[in-house]
C-alpha cells in the first residue's frame, strides 16, 4: 500500500486510519515531508504544531 498523508495533521502512514489524530481523512496527494524525532526541541514541528514524532508532509491536497 502505498503512504497517505492526513489532511488533518499532515502524518504519513500506510494505515487506512491516522494513528496521531485518528480521522479517515487522508489523501495520496501531498508533497514535500519533514522527519520530526523530538517534536518538544524542534522548532519546525512547534511552528507546525507537531506534538508526535514520525513523517509529516509539507502540503496535503
Amino acid at each position: 500500500m502505498k503512504e497517505s498523508a492526513c489532511k488533518n495533521c499532515g502524518y504519513i502512514t500506510r494505515e487506512l486510519t491516522c494513528p496521531v489524530c485518528g480521522t479517515r481523512d487522508l489523501s495520496r496527494d501531498w508533497s514535500g515531508f519533514v522527519l520530526v524525532i523530538d517534536p518538544s526541541r524542534s522548532k519546525i514541528a512547534q511552528k507546525m504544531g507537531i506534538k508526535v514524532p514520525g513523517w509529516y508532509a509539507i502540503k496535503v491536497r
